[in-house]
Parts: C-alpha cells; structure tokens; sequence
C-alpha cells in the first residue's frame, strides 16, 4: 500500500478543554483538503498521554503534523519524536526542554491569573487505596481567564464541560524534547491570561522556533481560527516534499 504524502494534522487539545476547542479550526483545514485527527487526551499523566497519543500518531498512515495547545504542547513535546511526524505546532503552549517539568518552566515567571483560580478535587486510583488529585478552573472565573474573547455562551458551557489535569502531569519530567530533531512553529496569544504569554515566548525562542504572536486569549483557536489554521499550513507547506 503506498503511503500518504499529504500530511494529516493531529490536533492534541490541553488542560480543563477538550478536542472541542478545534472545532472552529478544523472546518478551516478540512477545507483546505487535509486530513484531521482530534483525539481526546486522558490529562491524566504527562508520559502517559504522550504515549497514548503517540499510538494514534503511529495509526496515521503516512506523515502528520502535530499541533498541541497548552498542556498539549507539553504532550507533543513527548510525542512528537514519532517516526511519521514532520513538524510541530505550538499553540498558546508549553515548549519543555528535555528533563523539565511544566511546574518548573512556569515557575521561572510571574503566575498569571490562573493560580488563584484553581480547583483540587479529589479521585479513585483504580487498582490503589491511594486517591489521584484532579485540577479544574473555577467555573465563574473560567470565562476571563480562558476565552475573554469567545462568545459568551460558548464560553459559558466551555466553563462546566472541563476536562480536568490530574495535578501529577505538572511535576513529571519530559523524557525527551522532540523540537530538538523536527522543525517547529510556536503562536503566543499576547492576551493570555491562563499562561503566561513569556512562559510560550521563552520556549518557542529557546527551542528556535519560527514564531508568530497573535492578540488572543488562551483559546485561541475559538478566537482566532483563521490565524491558527494559518500557521498549522504554514508547517503543513515547509515540510512538503
């Protein structure tokens, strides 16, 4: 069976969201005739929702580009070193450096909103007598922080329907640093509130990435689908051979 050229686009959504947070994009590269995958992340463990979502990179039959927002791009960072994948796109996203923690990269800035906001719930750990701790945003203060610029609704629903981190995934260490060995491209949403806007801007330049900033909210997706599904063609064009 020949193999693909054109490039499947994974899309890896982040913390408090899920592969919903695309839908305004993926119409946007649909119709520009790629092909798109949307998994749902567990947020449950940082090696481990890499590792689930480089088993949907390896299903993909032919090259893909990854794309994580937020907690995603921190995921991407792992699994990114799949054979198949071309390039990586950061979204309003982490950017580790190989042997960092998302609480150490976060830590070398001013917090932003976020810190104040959040909400630790307890869960079961199957299989343990032990509990997990589960990381959510506090529903009325979601809005500001997150979509500032997303229909009110909508960020009305986005607010109750989170998919939770657990608090683990902030203290794991990436194993690796796939931007080390593929091309990367990085969006800064300037008007960030849940990260930082230096937090994505030291990564990005640290890794050496071709970066663009964009006045958003941390959902920049929602807000800016034309921007985003620009630079994700962009990737999509450089990597072309």
């Amino acid at each position: 069976m020949s193999r693909s050229v054109r490039p499947t686009v994974v899309l890896v959504h982040g913390a408090f969201a899920d592969a919903s947070s695309y839908a305004r994009v993926i119409p946007e590269l649909t119709a520009a005739g790629l092909e798109v995958v949307a998994p749902a992340v567990p947020n449950r463990s940082l090696v481990e929702d890499a590792a689930y979502i480089s088993s949907v990179i390896r299903a993909v039959d032919g090259p893909v580009i990854l794309v994580g927002h937020s907690y995603g791009g921190a995921v991407i960072t792992l699994a990114g070193t799949e054979d198949n994948v071309r390039a990586l796109v950061y979204l309003a996203g982490y950017a580790l450096e190989e042997g960092e923690s998302l609480g150490e990269l976060q830590g070398r800035f001013p917090d932003s909103g976020l810190a104040d906001a959040l909400v630790y719930t307890p869960f079961p750990v199957a299989g343990s007598d032990e509990t997990g701790t589960d990381v959510s945003v506090e529903a009325g203060k979601f809005p500001a922080l997150f979509a500032a610029d997303v229909d009110p609704e909508l960020a009305a629903v986005l607010a109750v329907s989170q998919r939770p981190l657990a608090a683990r995934a902030f203290s794991e260490a990436a194993p690796v640093a796939a931007w080390k060995s593929k091309p990367s491209w990085g969006l800064v949403a300037s008007s960030d509130r849940t990260i930082n806007p230096d937090v994505e801007r030291y990564g990005y330049e640290r890794a050496g990435m071709t970066t663009v900033e964009v006045d958003s909210s941390h959902l920049v997706m929602l807000a800016q689908p034309k921007a985003v599904a620009e630079l994700i063609q962009d990737a999509v064009r450089s990597t072309a051979h």
